[in-house]
């Protein structure tokens, strides 16, 4: 019988640090589904353009957000916004990451080969190797339940002024991203998790506060190790993200309703 005392899951953990300063080395390079970052694209590599947001783009599960709840500013780290749903469990679409699908949430995925040049107001950012547990979505920073396990994985979204790159390093599964659009005077939001093929990336370029914006971009890689669900093992999933370690101002969106989230057709795999 158990004694009550389970092993503690893994939740999030830094497996190792790199800097990258962008003056130098401006470039991101999917090298065979190794980020790297280079001064230029090297011989043979494809450069391809940042996807531009086209806020008629419309993909995911859609929700009425008939207001905002509060919003708070927790300066120096940014503002969080709680906004309601009209819905009893808020829908993520499990979508697999192509061009037309990432780009709907105004984000460039890269594929082993090409390379992008990254856009970023912060010359020195980082390069982080995580580890995420199954269970790392199941932890809320703004319902005051500290580091308490919870039962549900609530909408919790964010944009932000810095670049974000999300590469799927992990050899066993995809890397899976939830993301969002959301158009404020329309009162709608679209959520999706984006499933990420191994070998492949997401760049999302710096996304500022824009006053009176169409849409707003949000996106959130706590649930990277969704793809683990359902299964004995893995349990986590490793994964390399270039973000800026220290400083950042972040927006978050939040919503205390229950998720529901899961797997894209095998079929529909690219």
């Amino acid at each position: 019988m158990p004694n009550n005392r389970f092993d503690a899951p893994a939740l999030e953990i830094t497996l190792q640090t790199a800097s990258v300063t962008l003056s130098k080395t401006p470039y991101l390079h999917n090298d065979g589904g190794v980020p790297r970052y280079v001064e230029a694209p090297p011989p043979g590599a494809v450069l391809i353009p940042t996807m531009p947001t086209d806020p008629r783009q419309a993909i995911g599960r859609e929700h009425v957000v008939p207001d905002i709840i509060s919003t708070t500013n927790n300066a120096p780290y940014g503002i969080e916004t709680q906004i309601a749903i009209e819905a009893e469990t808020v829908g993520y679409d499990p979508i697999w990451a192509t061009r037309t699908t990432a780009a709907a949430f105004g984000i460039t995925l890269v594929k082993p080969g090409e390379a992008v040049h990254i856009d970023s107001p912060v010359d020195e950012l980082s390069q982080n190797e995580y580890e995420y547990g199954v269970f790392a979505g199941h932890w809320s920073p703004y319902q005051g339940t500290g580091d308490e396990l919870l039962s549900m994985v609530i909408t919790d979204l964010e944009h932000h002024d810095f670049p974000h790159v999300f590469a799927a390093t992990d050899p066993a599964i995809p890397l899976v991203i939830s993301v969002a659009r959301y158009w404020p005077h329309r009162g709608v939001m679209r959520c999706a998790d984006l499933w990420v093929p191994q070998g492949q990336m997401l760049y999302i370029p710096p996304k500022p506060h824009i006053p009176d914006a169409e849409v707003v971009d949000l996106h959130n890689n706590r649930n990277s190790a969704r793809a683990a669900w359902g299964q004995l093992s893995p349990r986590s999933i490793t994964t390399h993200t270039l973000l800026q370690q220290t400083g950042g101002f972040f927006y978050w969106y939040w919503n205390a309703r229950d998720t529901d989230h899961g797997r894209p057709s095998e079929g529909n795999r690219p």
